[in-house]
């Protein structure tokens, strides 16, 4: 390999700290590049956005970042597997041999056909999501068995859970099964996992009216419409009136046509709360539901006795058609 000015041997990431530090003063990295960069160092995108903006750090003192984020040091094994895919050369599965996993079946993968979103059963184990459930309440210093204690104000009013790195959650993202689905999905086995929050949404009440997200994109609405996949991990059983994520399916056959039709002037994401009707998709604890970033999508109010408890990731391949320009 050259020679380069990462201590950790990935020069790429001297390209990124150098266009987020210095904007023009190198070419930036593609954006599914970038992607690949953060999730192989197992950085969370906006946690890193925040520190190279508000910091304005030296490289050497982002690379000990890197590492700190990573308690201290990175597994070298994934270091390299991380060098060869950004030089382009064809890496594995980040869990190893997906041969005999159980995946998705043919059922479920026409079901995604159809519908745009599947559910992947039995993701995990119904012991790994307890343990990644106890380690949300416990994060945000509530009782599970006292929803009086599920409305402390200490993150605002927010859904989102900031848990990044507990050993529960890390465990979870490398679950073979959710590698095996995402592998069948994309038809590649190159993926890398995003490291993403968790999520708490109680039952509404006067005083905590759902605070959304409601129907929305994360992805740009511009010509042309590529596949990328978004995933939430069901920690608790979760009915269709719990909080239970919602989306509008098959919406990516539609999109097109949708898109012609929404009168000149008018916001698209308005015109689709006002006119599209969103479903919500109930599972038990350890299912994933893993949905096309096409569909129109958000949570929705819990009306039920019992909080919805989640977490969110996403897994991509390392080179991966995307739409630059922005149009939401």
């Amino acid at each position: 390999m050259a020679e380069t000015t990462s201590s950790l041997g990935i020069e790429e990431l001297h390209t990124y700290w150098a266009s987020a530090c210095a904007p023009g003063s190198v070419a930036p990295l593609p954006q599914d590049l970038v992607k690949t960069l953060l999730a192989g160092l197992r950085l969370n995108v906006l946690e890193t956005l925040r520190y190279l903006h508000h910091e304005k750090p030296a490289f050497a003192q982002f690379e000990a970042w890197v590492r700190e984020r990573n308690g201290g040091e990175l597994d070298e094994a994934s270091l390299d597997r991380l060098r060869h895919a950004l030089a382009g050369e064809a890496v594995g599965a980040e869990v190893g041999s997906l041969d005999g996993v159980e995946g998705l079946s043919a059922d479920d993968l026409a079901h995604w056909d159809e519908h745009g979103y599947v559910i992947l059963r039995q993701a995990i184990t119904s012991e790994a999501a307890e343990r990644a459930e106890t380690a949300i309440y416990d994060f945000l210093g509530m009782d599970r068995n006292n929803p009086e204690s599920w409305y402390r104000t200490s993150l605002g009013h927010s859904i989102w859970v900031p848990l990044l790195r507990h050993p529960a959650l890390v465990a979870n993202r490398r679950a073979p099964r959710i590698h095996k689905a995402h592998a069948q999905l994309w038809g590649r086995e190159d993926l890398w996992v995003t490291v993403d929050q968790g999520g708490f949404n109680p039952p509404e009440r006067q005083d905590w009216p759902f605070p959304g997200p409601h129907l929305h994109w994360d992805a740009t609405l511009a010509e042309p419409h590529c596949l990328e996949l978004q995933g939430i991990l069901y920690l608790v059983d979760v009915d269709e009136d719990q909080g239970a994520f919602s989306c509008v399916p098959g919406f990516h056959r539609t999109l097109k046509p949708w898109l012609q039709s929404v009168p000149p002037g008018v916001m698209l994401h308005d015109h689709a709360r006002n006119t599209l009707t969103m479903k919500p998709i109930a599972a038990r604890r350890g299912d994933m539901i893993i949905w096309h970033h096409l569909l129109p999508h958000g949570s929705s109010p819990n009306r039920a006795q019992r909080p919805r408890v989640a977490q969110y990731m996403s897994l991509r391949p390392t080179r991966f058609a995307y739409t630059a320009e922005w149009r939401s």
